[in-house]
């Protein structure tokens, strides 16, 4: 299997690309957003692959660092969605903010991109919900984005509070569950919670 791809972009699309390693050209099919990084046609370029092989084609998909490839191996173990549904998925939203959508259960903002429904969006959070918060290197915080109906304060208390869990040594799948059940079980009032009452009721559900 092709893992990653080192050569000259000879082509680029938002959709795919074209890299020549040695004389040989091969297509990668790459989101909105990892195009978006991708150096000058004629330049050198690096991407990580996953090799999709079938009866009747072998597909290379290109990922900009191993978290993205990750969260992309991730989705297309969701029934119903495919590779190209996937790339559609991470062009949508960026890692970061695909992760917090899935463990904060922010259906708004997942059935805002093209091609996820409901019911999509409902599995991604069921079946992924415990696992996007494992991505990350240990020691490195998300600065996710959360729900629109959230204030910008709420937002920032949420990530500070997750933070916090995470320096008193709780993984951060963790932390994220803890603090979705918070604002479960306290709705509108949550919006309007300080970073230590957050904390003080997330502990409570670790506990």
């Amino acid at each position: 299997m092709i893992a990653s791809l080192n050569g000259i972009l000879r082509f680029k699309a938002p959709g795919s690309i074209v890299i020549d390693v040695q004389g040989v050209g091969y297509e990668v099919f790459i989101s909105s957003r990892t195009y978006d990084l991708l150096p000058e046609i004629g330049e050198e370029c690096f991407l990580l692959i996953h090799t999709n092989v079938r009866e009747d084609a072998i597909t290379l998909f290109g990922f900009e660092n191993q978290e993205t490839k990750a969260l992309f191996l991730l989705l297309v173990t969701v029934s119903g969605i495919g590779p190209k549904l996937a790339l559609a998925i991470l062009s949508g939203l960026g890692s970061e903010e695909l992760s917090a959508a899935i463990s904060m259960e922010d259906y708004a903002r997942l059935t805002a991109i093209s091609g996820v429904g409901k019911k999509t969006a409902q599995r991604l959070c069921v079946e992924l919900g415990e696992k996007v918060g494992r991505l990350a290197p240990p020691g490195v915080d998300r600065q996710p984005s959360l729900t629109s109906s959230r204030s910008p304060g709420q937002g920032n208390a949420v990530q500070d509070a997750v933070s916090a869990l995470v320096n008193l040594g709780y993984p951060q799948h963790l932390a994220w569950q803890a603090l979705r059940r918070v604002q479960k079980q306290h709705g509108e009032g949550a919006d309007t919670m300080v970073v230590e009452e957050l904390i003080r009721l997330a502990l409570q559900g670790l506990a």
